[in-house]
């Protein structure tokens, strides 16, 4: 029998285990009574009994009905939740949110979280447990033991970072609760969990539009910072975690025929290898959801385009840095600015891959830097004073550029910031806060491509594209680059 949060009825969700339909995958886990294990649609072990089967909308309530992961498939490669806006139900709200605290290694108290969604925590417990049947604590301990499953598998860390890195407080606490959930120790399922440790993995739901995204990160590469090499995305990066500023490189890899994304790391990011998957899967769009997204684009014009991504970020100030760059110049301008201010502000760092070698500027560096120094770059006075109002805000912490930031408080003081308009806050709020309704009106390639210099008209025909307004704007901007 299905959980009531499971969207198909279980003869159709038996029809997707034993077609390996990897549409489903992330919306749907099997439990099998007869080996107590969970798996993913997309596992490839022979389908079992349908009267041994248990349909569930999430891992985490599979796991609450005593069911353990399956060290073949691995549930916690599986895409997450695909978030909408507002209108979308707080419950996936509050689930995304917890799955970032567990990869980040946070314990959020849950008035903390309930007073980010404007309801009370009772009110959140009863409303998370209604859609995903079972309560926020359990489910942000199920993303905690997936990840420490994964980082115990495709990784060689020691058990006690291992731990520390899921969020949890003590290795005795890990033991605990990997015992119990998994009926095995740590060091016992890095034994059994088969492959070599290597790139860390992550799956999506078909289909993906590789070329467009890929296109659109490729024309925007900056050399010397990011490059995209077939179906490669190879840069460097420096992250903030737990304290410390990690340097370092970075490769993910796209394997279509296997929907997966393969992700390397430098040995000096490693320590932070829980906040980066989640930053993979935001900076490439991996939890997208096309069979919710694509029928709404269908009346978008121009030549159909199946499994639209929405190119995230990676460090939300250099997203936005880049966006300020780009006000009113082509995209070619805009590398060319971006490039000259990342090799005269950037630090320069050592990497694998022949021209790989400068790191973004901080925020605190631009914000401290002569204006002077910036304006010899070739960039107006103006986007001058825009960059480091934007920096002086980022590196005080007034302006929070990441996923799961509040949205109209982010557009409120980005456009509060001298030089950043409505058409900057909305492509800044898009690629960082992956706020997939996000609607630059009067973007010019926006309006040529519908045809229209009417900004209300093109906003009143945008209305029914909502709440994936964002995804238009990229499936607009793609038929102007394949037009003649």
């Amino acid at each position: 029998m299905s959980s009531p949060a499971t969207a198909l009825h279980d003869a159709a969700a038996y029809r997707a285990l034993q077609t390996h339909d990897a549409r489903f995958d992330g919306r749907l886990f099997v439990g099998v009574t007869s080996t107590g294990i969970y798996c993913r649609p997309v596992c490839r072990v022979k389908a079992p009994r349908r009267e041994n089967c248990r349909f569930f909308a999430s891992a985490a309530l599979a796991e609450s009905k005593g069911f353990r992961p399956c060290l073949r498939c691995r549930p916690e490669l599986a895409p997450g939740l695909s978030l909408a806006d507002s209108s979308d139900v707080l419950a996936d709200q509050a689930a995304r949110w917890l799955d970032q605290a567990a990869h980040d290694g946070l314990d959020p108290p849950l008035p903390d979280l309930a007073a980010r969604l404007g309801v009370t925590d009772r009110h959140l417990r009863r409303i998370f447990s209604k859609r995903h049947g079972v309560t926020p604590l359990a489910w942000l301990t199920t993303q905690r033991l997936l990840l420490a499953k994964q980082l115990l598998t495709d990784t060689a860390l020691p058990v006690t970072q291992v731990a520390l890195a899921a969020g949890f407080g003590s290795l005795r606490r890990f033991n605990a609760a990997f015992a119990e959930r998994y009926r095995l120790s740590p060091t016992a399922l890095r034994r059994e969990g088969a492959a070599e440790p290597g790139a860390l993995k992550l799956a999506w739901r078909p289909p993906f539009d590789l070329d467009g995204l890929l296109g659109f990160i490729a024309r925007r590469a900056v050399p010397g910072q990011e490059v995209v090499d077939g179906l490669a995305v190879r840069r460097t990066l420096a992250v903030e975690h737990q304290g410390r500023t990690l340097a370092g490189w970075l490769e993910a890899k796209f394997v279509p025929d296997r929907c997966e994304l393969r992700l390397s790391v430098s040995p000096s990011l490693r320590p932070a290898l829980g906040p980066l998957l989640q930053r993979a899967r935001h900076a490439f769009d991996l939890d997208a959801d096309p069979a919710r997204i694509d029928p709404v684009l269908l009346s978008v014009p121009g030549p159909a385009r199946e499994g639209i991504r929405l190119p995230g970020s990676w460090d939300g100030f250099e997203t936005a840095v880049r966006v300020v760059l780009g006000q009113q110049v082509t995209v070619a301008a805009a590398r060319t600015l971006t490039q000259r201010l990342v090799q005269r502000f950037g630090t320069a760092i050592e990497t694998p891959f022949a021209g790989l070698d400068r790191l973004f500027p901080a925020a605190e560096t631009l914000a401290s830097a002569d204006p002077a120094a910036i304006g010899t770059l070739g960039i107006v006075r103006q986007r001058v004073k825009a960059l480091q109002a934007l920096a002086a805000a980022v590196s005080e912490g007034r302006l929070q550029l990441r996923p799961g930031a509040d949205l109209d408080a982010t557009l409120a003081a980005l456009t509060a910031l001298p030089g950043i308009g409505d058409w900057s806050a909305q492509l800044i709020a898009l690629r960082t806060l992956a706020w997939p309704d996000a609607w630059p009106a009067s973007d010019i390639g926006l309006l040529k491509a519908l045809d229209t210099r009417d900004v209300a008209a093109a906003a009143a025909q945008a209305e029914a594209w909502r709440p994936w307004r964002g995804y238009a704007v990229f499936k607009l901007w793609h038929s102007l680059e394949n037009s003649p």
